[in-house]
This record gives structure tokens, sequence and C-alpha cells, in this order.
């Protein structure tokens, strides 16, 4: 069935947990959230910008890294991990109980540990520079009524709308 995995990966019940965890940690944020909506708009750009730029990276591969890439960032709330590095240690096991090959486990877990900063992705892992992309571009600061008092450098910041 069509990805499959990616369905298997979200009724994970580690996963479960940790999108609770998430929706807590942040329940009383003024900034972007890490959750569902977060998660799926991520995805989505992610994939459309593989559809532009030619990318053979499979969509299953794409939808798993975008659910996954902020799934530790209540553990960086609770004690400073870095949530790239939460996520990454979370994912992996969530990505070996969802049926997905080592190859991909591998080009999934680097692309979280790269979400974070800007690199030449694209030769290593143009998964990492689809979803790089993806989690920026997914930010409507334009339209943040916390944008002010955000720590996002001005370059980050999505000041009109991108498409």
């Amino acid at each position: 069935a069509m990805m499959e995995k990616v369905q298997k990966l979200y009724r994970h019940p580690l996963y479960r947990e940790c999108l609770e965890k998430n929706k807590k940690a942040e329940e009383t944020r003024i900034f972007c959230k890490h959750g569902m909506e977060h998660f799926m708009d991520v995805a989505r750009i992610a994939y459309i910008l593989s559809a532009d730029r030619a990318y053979a990276v499979s969509k299953e591969i794409i939808y798993a890294a975008a659910l996954l890439h902020d799934i530790g960032k209540w553990k960086q709330y609770e004690d400073g991990t870095p949530h790239e590095k939460a996520s990454a240690d979370l994912a992996e096991q969530i990505l070996a109980a969802s049926g997905f090959s080592e190859e991909d486990q591998a080009q999934v877990l680097d692309a979280i540990l790269k979400h974070r900063k800007k690199g030449k992705q694209k030769e290593e892992n143009p998964l990492a520079e689809l979803l790089y992309d993806a989690d920026k571009l997914s930010r409507a600061c334009y339209a943040c009524e916390a944008r002010e008092l955000c720590d996002w450098s001005e370059e980050k910041k999505n000041h009109n709308i991108v498409w």
C-alpha cells in the first residue's frame, strides 16, 4: 500500500508519545510550534521542491524525514539536548520499527541531523537539502505576531510569501 511505512511511523507508540510531549512543552509558546501541522507543511513543501528540482528522492522518505525532524524538540526544552540530535536518536528506533531499509534510515537520520545548518548538502544527501529548505520555507514569519521577539536572524525570516 502507498506510504505504508509512513503510516506505521505515525502510529508508533514512541512517535505518538513524542508528539504529545512536544504539544505539552509548547502549550504556552508564542513562537512556531513543532507538531503535526508543521511536520505536514514541511513534508508537502519538501515534496514540491523535490519535483521542482527533479530530485530522485522518494515521497515516502521525504514524509518520513519531515514527520520526524523535530520529534525530539521536547527534549531540548527538558534538558538542553539540541533537538536535531534528540530527534535523530528517537527517529532511529521509530524508522527501524516502521520497516525502512538501512539505507533509507541512514539518509533520513543524516537529513534530520543536518536540518538546522545550511551546507553543501545536495551532493551528499539531497534529502538534507530539501528538509532544510522546506523547514525554513514553512514558517510564515510575515504573518507572525511574535516575529519581533523571535530569535531567528532577519536573513532567515520569511518577510514575504515565498513560492
